[in-house]
């Protein structure tokens, strides 16, 4: 099970993490030094179907439920209801990048656009937009066991045009913009 530590560079933020496989999905739990915690559950086709988001003073509850994206979001007890046709939440944790990213199942120099909710904030405001992310290439990296494949994928917010570059291991995110992956305890899982 990895875990380890993700520095978030324009804030100077250490985010904690574990995540790994179960039976039938995959879970990133983590929490930053801000107090902002993440609860990120997925099933075996990698669809968000649990996903909590704790800050000091707002929280957000949902996950995908057919087609549709559904969360309550509150600073209090009782919370507003939304719903919004999208694949799932992205935010600056580094898990949702994850939990996109193998839930498109791309193949190499594929590209898919998907909309998603994105989290900003302390305040967990959304804002839904479309990303186009493709498959730019896959490399191995020599390790002292074994080589390891990191994926890059290139991600372009449509709404923009900026473009940006995803590093992924497995279920753990080796560099994207804003985020360094500084420490790592057990190596990533692989997975298919």
């Amino acid at each position: 099970m990895p875990a380890g530590t993700y520095l978030h560079l324009e804030e100077d933020l250490e985010e904690r993490f574990q995540c790994a496989p179960g039976p039938s999905g995959w879970r990133y739990t983590s929490g930053r030094s801000d107090g902002v915690r993440v609860d990120l559950v997925v099933d075996a086709r990698w669809r968000q179907i649990r996903v909590e988001v704790v800050t000091p003073t707002w929280w957000l509850r949902g996950g995908v439920t057919g087609p549709e994206l559904a969360w309550v979001r509150a600073a209090g007890e009782t919370g507003s209801e939304f719903g919004e046709r999208a694949s799932g939440f992205v935010s600056d944790s580094p898990g949702f990048l994850v939990a996109v990213a193998h839930s498109l199942g791309l193949a190499e120099n594929a590209q898919a656009d998907v909309r998603l909710v994105r989290l900003s904030g302390t305040s967990l405001s959304t804002l839904t937009a479309t990303w186009r992310w493709r498959l730019a290439g896959t490399s191995a990296y020599e390790t002292e066991t074994e080589p390891l494949p990191v994926a890059q994928y290139e991600v372009t917010d449509l709404s923009t045009g900026e473009v940006e570059t995803v590093h992924l291991a497995g279920d753990v995110v080796l560099a994207a913009p804003g985020i360094e992956l500084t420490d790592l305890e057990s190596p990533p899982n692989l997975l298919a």
